[in-house]
């Protein structure tokens, strides 16, 4: 497209926005769906009325392909490069419709948009919306689904460091579990939002690519942030807990129970405790179940807390692992694991006193359990050892203030006035002056005169 060609853009081709380039943009890229753009505006009706522009205000910001503009600008400034300045005419269909937007714009109208694209960045797709994980699309998915946790997804990826390609390969994996094929957190996350057929660049930061690690096989060092261009081939999405009767819930619950289980035997407790958590979401209501299927959901739900204490102990998670104890208990008082778990809980938080309560009712059920019977005898030395160091605490900070009290109550005397002195002095003064007439004429008390306070001639 040329400078000064009005030219139709419309995915219908029916006239609807026409584009004519007044000034020439950089480079060859152009913003994509999902992209924040930045933009400078004046808009017109035909007869040459300006009904608004940014150019009295500051840029205008919006997300491109979102529908939170009109049709035609989400056509148009998709097609506009950094720095080019474009005229569009929009009509109704594209714009405000039969309906207008009283008072300034009338029903049916057509209007006229300059539009600057200033720039735009891509879109920022991150869990937390922190900049982890940015996307610009390069080919648009189809559809409306994406793929949930733990479905099977196909995908092809590409990664980049320093422009440089250092992985170029077909990954076929259940989506949360990509840390056992070697796919990063980020690309994980970035899934969820993909579409199929989507085909996507994807911004990702160290912290959910590899991290402090780096990947010293592929020459990424440690805290490198890189890019990745994946496609989503294909997935098979996992089937929504509500789509499904109790016994095929059940079925679920059991699949992530075994596939917990074999994580948590190859010492991969963070991805274990994301099994057992998918299990809840198949088995964490009680909605449908009845008779038998109850009961079988609830143990596999007990099943499910008492893991996930041990995996979070593993973890040093120690107080989801207590929380994890209550939840088993609360339906189940007497239950033996939970018990000796929450105890390990008090235990490696030093607490001892609690401890010995849980390992003493595991001991009340169950006598001949010797690892119970082995920390509570633990806990009894470590809470002797702590109280015996309380009492040297203590001790010592006693010790400490009566040294204190001691050094304060002795400056404070050295703060009084020296009364001996200050006496000798004053009868000093008195032997010196001349005695009076009366004294003269009464020897006897001139002699008490000289007699000091304290009886001492």
């Amino acid at each position: 497209m040329t400078a000064g060609e009005a030219l139709d853009i419309t995915p219908d081709l029916d006239g609807g926005v026409l584009k004519t380039i007044i000034k020439e943009g950089e480079g060859i890229s152009t913003p994509t769906s999902g992209c924040t753009v930045t933009v400078h505006y004046e808009g017109k009706l035909t007869d040459g009325t300006v009904f608004d522009s940014s150019r009295q205000r500051q840029p205008f910001e919006f997300d491109l392909g979102k529908g939170s503009v009109i049709k035609a600008w989400d056509i148009g400034v998709a097609t506009m490069k950094r720095g080019e300045i474009a005229k569009f005419e929009c009509k109704a269909k594209y714009a405000y419709g039969s309906q207008g937007s009283p008072p300034t714009i009338p029903p049916n109208a057509t209007l006229i948009f300059e539009v600057e694209m200033i720039s735009w960045r891509a879109e920022d797709i991150s869990p937390h919306k922190d900049g982890s994980v940015l996307r610009t699309i390069i080919k648009v998915g189809e559809g409306f689904s994406s793929p949930n946790e733990g479905a099977t997804v196909d995908i092809h990826l590409t990664g980049f460091y320093n422009g440089k390609t250092f992985e170029d390969r077909d990954v076929l994996f259940p989506l949360g579990e990509g840390s056992e094929y070697q796919v990063c957190e980020g690309i994980e996350k970035a899934l969820e939002k993909f579409k199929i057929k989507e085909k996507s660049k994807l911004q990702i930061k160290s912290n959910v690519a590899f991290g402090t690690a780096g990947k010293p096989e592929f020459n990424i060092p440690p805290n490198a942030d890189v890019e990745y261009v994946v496609d989503l081939k294909n997935f098979e999405k996992l089937p929504d807990f509500w789509s499904l009767d109790p016994p095929a819930k059940r079925e679920q619950a059991a699949f992530f129970k075994e596939k917990g289980g074999r994580y948590f035997k190859e010492g991969k407790y963070a991805l274990a405790c994301r099994m057992y958590h998918k299990m809840d979401s198949y088995v964490g209501n009680d909605v449908g179940f009845t008779g038998e299927d109850e009961e079988i959901r609830k143990e596999l739900l007990k099943a499910m807390h008492l893991n996930l204490a041990l995996c979070y102990l593993k973890l040093d998670k120690v107080i989801d692992a207590r929380h994890e104890c209550e939840k088993v208990l609360e339906a189940d008082p007497e239950n033996v694991k939970a018990l000796f778990r929450k105890g390990l809980t008090y235990m490696n938080s030093a607490e001892p006193e609690l401890a010995i309560t849980d390992f003493t009712a595991v001991l009340k059920s169950d006598p001949g359990n010797s690892a119970a019977a082995r920390h509570l005898r633990e806990c009894q030395e470590m809470l002797k050892n702590q109280r015996s160091q309380e009492k040297k605490i203590y001790a010592n900070m006693f010790e400490k203030f009566a040294k204190h009290d001691k050094e304060k109550e002795e400056e404070e005397r050295k703060q009084l006035p020296d009364v001996m002195k200050t006496l000798g002095e004053w009868g000093q003064d008195e032997r010196e002056r001349e005695p009076t007439k009366f004294e003269m004429e009464n020897p006897n008390i001139l002699m008490l005169n000289r007699t000091d306070d304290f009886g001492n001639m």
